[in-house]
């Protein structure tokens, strides 16, 4: 269901401003704090979207599995095989529509997810990149 907002004369959906939040989110990391710091912000909201993302794959399968059981019990039905009552064949059309509901919301949140893990990904390696490193020598220790 897509809500819609009038924000500066533009109207946008609920999943854009959850997008331009993510990316907001993202930059509010960007201060002036010290580089290491501001990385291991990344790095835990990384892993934070990491968590959203592996929760979004596991409902995507069990919406494909919750379509699949729908359509082959309303196939079932269909063929006589096992029996005609119509309360079994609402039931399966209902579990379909939801299934199909539920797949397009998590594919959606997980391409927004995968997005904002990139976008991340970026701004720690450019961070990392900044850092003034130092080089440790190939000193060979002596025994005493």
């Amino acid at each position: 269901m897509n809500v819609w907002y009038r924000e500066g004369g533009h109207q946008q959906t609920c999943r854009h401003l959850r997008q331009r939040t993510l990316r907001i989110s993202i930059l509010n990391l960007m201060d002036e704090d010290d580089p290491i710091d501001e990385i291991s912000r990344i790095e835990a909201r990384l892993e934070e979207l990491a968590e959203i993302s592996e929760r979004c794959r596991k409902i995507i399968l069990i919406s494909k599995m919750a379509i699949a059981s729908g359509v082959a019990l309303l196939l079932v039905m269909m063929l006589g095989l096992f029996g005609s009552n119509q309360i079994a064949a609402i039931g399966s059309i209902a579990v379909v529509l939801g299934g199909i509901v539920s797949l397009g919301s998590n594919v959606s949140t997980l391409r927004q997810t995968m997005a904002a893990m990139s976008a991340a990904e970026v701004l720690r390696s450019d961070l990392i990149s900044r850092i003034d490193l130092r080089v440790v020598g190939d000193r060979t220790m002596k025994r005493i």
